[in-house]
């Protein structure tokens, strides 16, 4: 029953998160088609974020997956979202409407992830770790699909748009399917204090600061990659060639993280999730330093040190979850975990629609250098919950 469950789950939340990155990945097409200016073109990313940390918010504050069956949560929310995305084939590129429809997409889908890692933490305790890892996995492969889409999809941007609103109508569905787990627990009543734990309890709050320094470097790299490595790439290659590579280094690179996440998961259980996230961004602030230094160079460099900087950006995320799940009584872990998410977004709301802004003052290699500040903040949080755990010892 527990393999079937997370299996549906993790089935169930690549598909929905496929919406999240869909702008990013037609961004060249649509931009040829219509005249999109650098705002709004960062808006389009951005306003994923924003609805995000509106629905995050507005979910933590009320207990929604605490309070009410997750599973028909994260099924209502898939489905609606698939409804807003697909507004993106009505709306005029880059106007308000699909401005709009993707700051919609983005609040749905607060109800789609912070509420499977609430399902997935009911199944285990030991194994929380190899849980939350594999959850964030399929997550991140989810993220990365609309890339792979776009390959096959060509010119025809719409037909990415449709794809990832179909599928991700058929994950509210499936999971209907999956149970809720033995440690599974539900809050009775309407407790909006309950978050306040994210500052009153030492663990819980470190981990939240380690999320922070993580977040600033995450969603900046994966919305603006393709981007970026196609302008590297058209340094010695032609433009039509450069930016194929580039998205399908995107695909690579951020897919390839989610098959670590389930790596990471197993590790972070055995050695220590405070561990395991320390050491994942002490990998990635290093490889976006690299990046940035090699810019415009070979290809082959650039495209190498992408792929080592996408397979360490994301497996610390699912060991800052689990330790706030860890830290967090069981009744209000969902809301605690639901907060943690709203935070970052809110942070990568900023990043995201910055970097096209900052990158035409300073240029891309400062702005890549610059994501590592990130991992650093987040590596000194972590060093600080592992000396907390060994004072208690």
């Amino acid at each position: 029953m527990k393999l079937r469950s997370i299996a549906l789950l993790l089935i169930a939340e690549l598909a929905a998160m496929s919406l999240w990155f869909v702008s990013a990945a037609i961004l060249p097409e649509m931009a040829r088609e219509a005249a999109i200016s650098p705002f709004g073109q960062a808006a389009l990313s951005s306003a994923v974020q924003a609805g995000f940390v509106v629905g995050a918010v507005v979910s933590a504050v009320l207990g929604l997956s605490d309070r009410f069956d997750p599973r028909r949560l994260f099924a209502l929310c898939a489905i609606l979202g698939a409804l807003a995305n697909a507004a993106l084939l009505v709306a005029a590129p880059g106007g308000a409407m699909a401005i709009a429809a993707r700051f919609l997409t983005g609040a749905l889908l607060a109800g789609v992830y912070p509420v499977g890692m609430k399902i997935a933490v009911g199944w285990g305790q030991q194994d929380r770790g190899f849980l939350v890892g594999a959850l964030v996995g399929a997550l991140t492969i989810g993220s990365a699909l609309p890339h792979l889409l776009a390959l096959g999809g060509g010119a025809e941007w719409r037909l990415t748009v449709a794809i990832a609103s179909g599928i991700a109508a058929l994950a509210g569905l499936l999971c209907l399917l999956v149970r809720l787990g033995p440690y599974h627990a539900r809050s009775a009543t309407f407790d909006p204090r309950a978050i306040g734990a994210a500052w009153t309890n030492r663990r819980v709050r470190l981990a939240y600061a380690g999320y922070l320094g993580h977040m600033w470097e995450l969603y900046a790299m994966w919305a603006w990659i393709g981007t970026a490595t196609a302008v590297s790439y058209a340094a010695t290659m032609p433009i039509a060639e450069a930016e194929w590579l580039a998205k399908l280094t995107a695909f690579l690179a951020i897919a390839g993280g989610g098959i670590v996440c389930v790596v990471a998961g197993l590790a972070g259980d055995r050695v220590g999730k405070a561990h395991i996230a320390a050491l994942a961004m002490v990998v990635s602030g290093a490889s976006a330093v690299l990046v940035a230094f090699t810019f415009g160079g070979p290809a082959w460099l650039t495209f190498l040190l992408v792929m080592v900087w996408g397979l360490s950006v994301v497996p610390d995320s699912s060991q800052f979850s689990a330790l706030v799940a860890d830290a967090a009584a069981p009744e209000v872990a969902g809301s605690l975990l639901t907060f943690q998410t709203a935070l970052g977004f809110a942070l990568t709301f900023v990043t995201v629609q910055v970097v096209p802004q900052i990158t035409q003052a300073i240029g891309w290699p400062l702005v890549l250098g610059g994501l590592a500040l990130g991992p650093a903040v987040g590596v000194v949080a972590m060093a600080r919950l592992i000396a907390l755990g060994r004072s208690r010892a």
